[in-house]
């Protein structure tokens, strides 16, 4: 992953962010991407963040990959059963 200095993540703009209005999960590159939808998943399970936030952290950071929506859905399903 790419160094995210504070100057570059205060230059990105909020639309960058997997919570733009907080200004949180930055997702500037691919990297950032998958390692905002690791961070929403244990935030998630620690109950700092709703599951519809994760949500739309999720759908930011696959547009960001080319993922559908189809395999995030295969990913829970996995999880669930395994």
């Amino acid at each position: 992953m790419s160094d995210l200095t504070t100057k570059r993540r205060n230059s990105l703009p909020s639309s960058d962010f997997g919570m733009p209005g907080a200004r949180k999960y930055p997702m500037p590159d691919r990297s950032h991407a998958i390692n905002a939808k690791a961070r929403a998943s244990q935030q998630e399970a620690k109950g700092n963040i709703t599951p519809s936030q994760k949500a739309t952290i999720d759908a930011k950071a696959n547009s960001i990959l080319g993922h559908s929506k189809s395999v995030d859905a295969a990913h829970a399903h996995l999880k669930k059963h395994y």
